[in-house]
């Protein structure tokens, strides 16, 4: 596994995964679709495992439009 997180598009079937996500928070009020998003984070943290990885998504999720250099 590479030590550097990747922020070039690598999900295939982007669009079918973004219908998913949007479905799952169908019918959720504001409080429950955050709480399904920080469920969904630890998950997906967890999967991943790798500190080195998760450090730089924190970084670079703070970005702002104006810092991202993509």
């Amino acid at each position: 596994m590479s030590d550097t997180l990747i922020l070039t598009p690598n999900i295939d079937g982007a669009d079918d995964f973004y219908a998913d996500l949007l479905t799952a928070h169908e019918g959720r009020d504001k409080a429950d679709s955050d709480a399904f998003n920080a469920r969904l984070l630890l998950v997906l943290a967890n999967h991943i495992g790798d500190r080195t990885i998760l450090k730089q998504a924190l970084a670079a999720a703070a970005l702002t439009k104006e810092e991202d250099p993509a």
